[in-house]
């Protein structure tokens, strides 16, 4: 597949993502478990996306280390705190790497 960009590229930009919300709900809310869960799934998603950048075929890790967890971590706070935003965006982009990396899965299992 020449002509697209690597998984692990987007697993870069989501790490920048949930680190940066992490911090973003620290500062707004001062709340510390905004800040650890950013920076505790923004390391893990750092660390599958370098093991991504090593061995392409490498997306088990990262399918089960984040961004699953995250989608249903952030998908159920909505629910509970009834605000969508910014949980929604996280909640969205990690369904997307879910999505993404299922898709690497099922091309790479041949």
């Amino acid at each position: 597949y020449p002509n697209t960009v690597p998984l692990h590229w987007f697993g870069f930009g989501y790490t920048a993502l949930v680190v940066s919300d992490g911090i973003f709900g620290y500062v707004k809310t001062g709340r510390v478990p905004s800040l650890a869960a950013g920076l505790l799934f923004g390391s893990l998603a750092g660390l599958d996306s370098y093991q991504l950048s090593q061995d392409p075929r490498n997306v088990w890790v990262f399918l089960a280390a984040t961004s699953v967890t995250f989608v249903g971590v952030m998908g159920m706070r909505p629910y509970y705190y009834g605000k969508i935003m910014p949980v929604g965006l996280i909640a969205g982009a990690s369904l997307l790497m879910a999505d993404k990396v299922g898709v690497r899965m099922l091309m790479t299992s041949d």
